[in-house]
Order: C-alpha cells, then structure tokens, then sequence
C-alpha cells in the first residue's frame, strides 16, 4: 500500500510539474504565442515603401506600436494591393495595412479598426495646366492607381467605361506616366501627392486640394470578418491615436503636425 501510495504522489507530482511548465512557457511566449500576419502594398510612400530589404513608412511604425501596445508578436508581408484585398478578405492574413480607406463598401468583405489617419485625394498637375478641380478631369487623360478610392472617385465623374481614365497598378507607375507626359493629371492620396513633390523637385509640378468635390477619407487597418484580433486591437489602437508617440511618427513621416480633432472623436 505504502508503495502504491508512492507511485499515486510521483505521478501527481510529475503532472503539477507538467503543468507549470507549460504555463511558464506560454507565459514567456514559447510555442504557444501567436505570430499574426499582416499584409501591405508597399508601394505608397510614405505610407508604406521598400528601403532595400524592410519595409517601412508611418503605417509599418503605427502598426508596430499598436501590436506593442496590445503586447502580441506579428510581421508585415509586401504583397500587392490586389492580392492584399483577396488574401484578407479569404482569411490568408489576419489583417492588413495599407493605406486602405474605410468605405462602406468595404465594409461588406472586412472587418476595420477605428480610424488611425485623415486624408484626401489630391490632384497632381503640370505647372500651367488648366485642371483647377476635379470636375476639371473630365474630358482629359487621368491616371489613378486600380481599385483605390481616387479610381472610384475619377469613375463617377468620368464616367464608367471612360478609356481616358488610365488605371495603373500602383501609384508609382500613374505618377511615372504623368513625368512622360502620358497623361494630364493623376489623383491620389494627398500624402503620398505630396510626399512626391517632395522627393522630385525638379519637375515641375502643381497640387490642386479640392475639398468640394474629394471628401475627407480615414484609413484603418483591415481584418477579415468576425475575427477576435479586432477586439484585440481596437483599443490600442485608441491608446497610440492618443499618445505622443503617434504625432512623433507622423511628423517624421508626413512633415508635419497631427489635426487629430476628428481622428479623436470617431
């Protein structure tokens, strides 16, 4: 008896031992902890770009501090836009982000965090041109990148179907073609507009901000529907938004200072 009594108190010992390491192991973030995959396009400086081998810009700092703030393990993979859309949407990635614009109509295929940036299309001209506003595009050579909200917006006022609406894969290429004088003006992103201006000053180029006819736009980050890391995310999001280290990231990112007065109180 006393033997079978030894045997009893070993084994639940060994159990009690088994189960503490295995909590000591998911504790320290062993083989339980998750590694979550995030998708970009990283062709949007200064959003997202490729500097050599990383993958960098405000979105890669925003979501770094975001996923440190909710304390879990992740990586960015560059992808492409289209193929961002398809692999979040079909659950290949636990999110993305990209520069992606919260609509309603993405909404029927994603999930989105609170909104972490304001933006606007912007129009990108050749000094002297006669384009004043977006009503101004139609009738001429517009370049856009595909499946983005400047395409949306370009198709509604030039009509669907319009082949003087050129759609590129990335605003790189829409941009490279305006510089060949392939097209009168191209229609992206006010930060990624500017950000070119920016690093080509010897071309001689115009922006037009038109706020009457391209409505303020938020980006968020995208997950596929019904997913519990949302829930995770969505109140570090609010924390960063809030934070001093979010203006930091965007000054050094976009050259100036934050207006946060809507960001804060969607």
């Amino acid at each position: 008896m006393k033997k079978a009594f030894m045997l009893v108190l070993i084994a639940s010992l060994a159990i009690t031992l088994a189960a503490c390491g295995a909590k000591k192991e998911n504790e320290e973030g062993g083989a339980q902890s998750k590694v979550y995959v995030f998708a970009t396009d990283a062709s949007y400086p200064p959003m997202e770009n490729m500097d050599k081998d990383d993958i960098v810009g405000f979105d890669i700092d925003f979501l770094a501090a975001v996923m440190e703030e909710a304390g879990l393990e992740y990586e960015v993979k560059n992808i492409g836009w289209d193929p961002l859309l398809i692999g979040v949407e079909n659950g290949e990635f636990d999110g993305a982000i990209s520069a992606m614009t919260i609509t309603d109509e993405r909404k029927q295929s994603y999930d989105f965090s609170p909104a972490y940036f304001e933006s606007t299309n912007m129009i990108l001209v050749p000094e002297g041109s006669e384009i004043k506003t977006a009503l101004d595009l139609k009738g001429k050579k517009v370049a856009v990148q595909g499946g983005t909200t400047a395409d949306t917006l370009m198709t509604d006022i030039m009509g669907v179907g319009d082949t003087s609406l050129k759609k590129f894969e990335s605003n790189a290429l829409a941009l490279l073609e305006l510089a060949n004088n392939g097209v009168d003006a191209v229609v992206a992103d006010s930060a990624v507009v500017k950000d070119y201006v920016k690093k080509n000053p010897d071309k001689k180029f115009t922006t037009i901000l038109d706020t009457e006819n391209f409505a303020p736009e938020y980006y968020g980050i995208a997950f596929p529907k019904d997913k519990e890391l949302k829930a995770l995310l969505d109140p570090a999001v609010k924390t960063v938004l809030a934070s001093d280290k979010y203006k930091e990231m965007f000054e050094k990112w976009i050259g100036v200072e934050p207006d946060m007065t809507r960001l804060l109180d969607m």
